[in-house]
């Protein structure tokens, strides 16, 4: 998921696509993916010499030494390193995108546990200030009209295509987030979209009171339903849904996934359920008008909204108000919360992100002309046949969800001291300032540093993901021991500071053209397996595994919109950390699991919020030396 604002500047697209004209111009779209380059295969050499430095910081001279001559046995000419690395780069010349397709099925198709708080973010939107339910659904009404303006330029091909560093960047992930939808499977899940082809999806799906509906979004002559239509639509989905009282079926996509791939086989032998489930899938999007939540202190209002966003808050609230596997869900409450949820694997969250900034802008647009009159057909309500065996997983699923939704700590805080603009008058970057106050807030509460994952954005390259910045270096160790050490002056401090967010920055830019060692290592301990050798020791190594146990995940989704992104914690002893700094504050989600004793997110928040203040102060005591 990732970040630089300032480099993904939204620049004019380049001289090959000055055509600005909204008709379809064949294959633009193609054009540009087919002009970006290919993501490299890093030097083996190089990965095996940063992977050890990245060690450094996380783990006991003993246990480095032990890993140096695993390395040492890895990188030998002619040995194991160097025939995996052959063919990595063998693949990368056959396909599109050597990592792409490896990292959807290992890092989500393959992920077994429940997509709700362990893998699908929630996006918290700034409340709005309607207070019933005509409120609600004409706030609905014209977020429906927004997505269908940016389907528009997405089905036109007309999206601006985005920059960062002045290079172009892939769009694909744009043209996979509206139509499409998880499907669970026993082993592996796919995914299935709907965007392409003759037959595109005319309708969304709404959700009220945990009945779905199918609802038609465009006119016989294919223009979208205007607000004012759509407002009419969804007040007869409100009326014909206010039994409170249906099984709520949406909680099976909350399970873990090898139970819901078998639960959804089952659902699926009805043919009314297969038809119900398939008009889910193909829909362009979700959109859930939630009950509100219970009333809560504004100081934990905007936490509680988080956990609305990320798992509906339980099966006696929202939770049943999702089908958590589609694509994306725009959630909107009757009390004026409201963000969304997104299945993560076809896409990162800036491309979410930029969708919503579009959206959020359209929904204060004035409405233009009156709508058409012409009566409109009833949405379709969809039907499901609740067998006695179906009712007993929709129990074990709730039973499950409600374990889960207890153990999600989470704290949405918003830092009000300063904004991005501090650190830029320092000439500091933003995001390596943050990243080290995290690392210093990590450090005071538990006295040693730990591997920190922030995704770095390779939409540089073709089909490009992610890759990580490893945020722990050797330079952000020195400078959080020398904080609070009173043998060192502010301006020994200070300079160890600024080289510690310069070496962040270097390891960003390396990252993001490609050279980072995360996704390499992943590639070469993937080829293992695909080459049918024995696993390498380097991957079996106690090393391999502290490197990998991310304590701290973290993201950087920039907005234009006052929001902030949010996810769980990738390991039971964890954080997630997801910011959105603007120019004045900084938006925070901060998440832990209540079942580890040793996390707590609103102290995370306290010691983050102390180290910002700490290290401002610092840099104002201590003017630049020359480092």
């Amino acid at each position: 998921m990732d970040r630089k604002q300032k480099q993904a500047k939204k620049a004019r697209p380049s001289g090959l696509l000055k055509q600005t004209a909204l008709n379809k111009i064949p294959g633009r779209f193609q054009l540009h993916q087919e002009a970006l380059p290919h993501l490299p295969v890093p030097p083996l050499q190089q990965t095996l010499d940063r992977y050890l430095l990245a060690l450094q910081p996380i783990i006991s001279p003993e246990e480095l030494s032990h890993t140096q001559e695993l390395v040492a046995e890895f990188r030998k000419p002619g040995g194991v390193g160097e025939r995996l690395q052959k063919g990595l780069e063998r693949r990368a010349r056959k396909t599109e995108n050597w990592l792409s397709d490896w990292w959807l099925k290992t890092a989500y198709l393959e992920y077994r546990l429940p997509v709700v708080v362990h893998s699908s973010p929630g996006v918290v939107l700034p409340k709005q200030d309607f207070l019933d339910r005509q409120g609600q659904l004409r706030f609905a009404a014209k977020l429906i009209e927004g997505i269908l303006d940016f389907k528009t330029m997405i089905d036109n091909e007309t999206l601006p295509v985005e920059y960062m560093g002045g290079k172009p960047l892939c769009m694909n992930q744009y043209y996979q987030i509206l139509s499409s939808c998880r499907i669970p499977g026993p082993k592996r899940d796919s995914i299935v979209n709907y965007a392409k082809g003759k037959k595109q999806s005319r309708h969304i799906t709404v959700v009220h009171n945990f009945q779905f509906f199918e609802l038609d979004v465009y006119n016989s002559d294919g223009s979208p339903l205007t607000a004012d239509q759509l407002f009419i639509q969804l007040e007869k989905i409100w009326n014909t849904s206010l039994q409170t009282n249906k099984e709520p079926i949406g909680i099976l996509t909350t399970n873990h996934r090898n139970s819901w791939a078998k639960a959804y086989n089952n659902l699926l032998k009805d043919k009314t359920n297969k038809e119900s489930v398939r008009v889910i899938e193909k829909s362009i999007c979700t959109v859930c008008l939630d009950a509100p939540m219970p009333r809560v202190s504004e100081d934990i209002y905007k936490s509680r909204v988080a956990a609305q966003m990320l798992h509906g808050g339980g099966s006696r609230l929202n939770s049943g108000n999702r089908w958590f596997d589609k694509t994306l869900q725009f959630i909107i409450a009757e009390d004026g919360s409201c963000g969304l949820v997104y299945e993560h694997a076809p896409s990162e969250g800036p491309p979410i992100v930029a969708l919503l900034d579009h959206i959020v802008e359209f929904t204060k647009k004035p409405e233009v002309g009156k709508s058409p009159t012409v009566p409109l057909p009833m949405p379709k309500k969809l039907r499901f046949n609740i067998t006695p065996e179906i009712k007993n997983d929709i129990e074990k699923a709730k039973q499950n969800l409600n374990i889960m939704v207890e153990d999600l700590d989470i704290k949405v805080t918003v830092f009000h001291q300063f904004g991005k603009g501090f650190p830029k008058s320092e000439k500091i970057s933003p995001d390596a300032f943050i990243q080290l106050a995290l690392q210093l807030a990590y450090y005071r509460m538990y006295g040693h540093a730990c591997a920190t994952y922030e995704s770095a954005s390779l939409r540089m390259f073709r089909l490009g993901r992610t890759d990580t910045i490893r945020s722990t270096s050797v330079d952000s160790l020195k400078f959080v021991q020398s904080m609070d050490s009173p043998d060192k002056s502010d301006q020994e401090k200070a300079d160890l500071l600024r080289k510690a967010t310069q070496a962040h920055r270097e390891y960003t830019d390396m990252a993001i053209r490609g050279n980072a060692i995360d996704r390499h290592l992943l590639g070469l301990k993937l080829q293992a397996i695909e080459d049918l050798v024995s696993m390498p020791e380097l991957f079996m190594d106690t090393a391999y595994a502290v490197a990998m146990h991310f304590n701290l995940s973290t993201s950087q989704v920039p907005a234009k919109t006052d929001c902030v992104m949010c996810f769980g914690p990738v390991v039971p002893d964890g954080y997630g950390v997801c910011y959105n700094p603007m120019e004045e504050h900084i938006n925070f989600a901060i998440s832990a699991f209540n079942s580890c004793a040793d996390t707590n997110a609103a102290r995370m928040a306290h010691y983050l919020e102390k180290a910002l203040l700490d290290m401002r102060i610092l840099l104002q005591a201590a003017p630049k030396s020359k480092l």
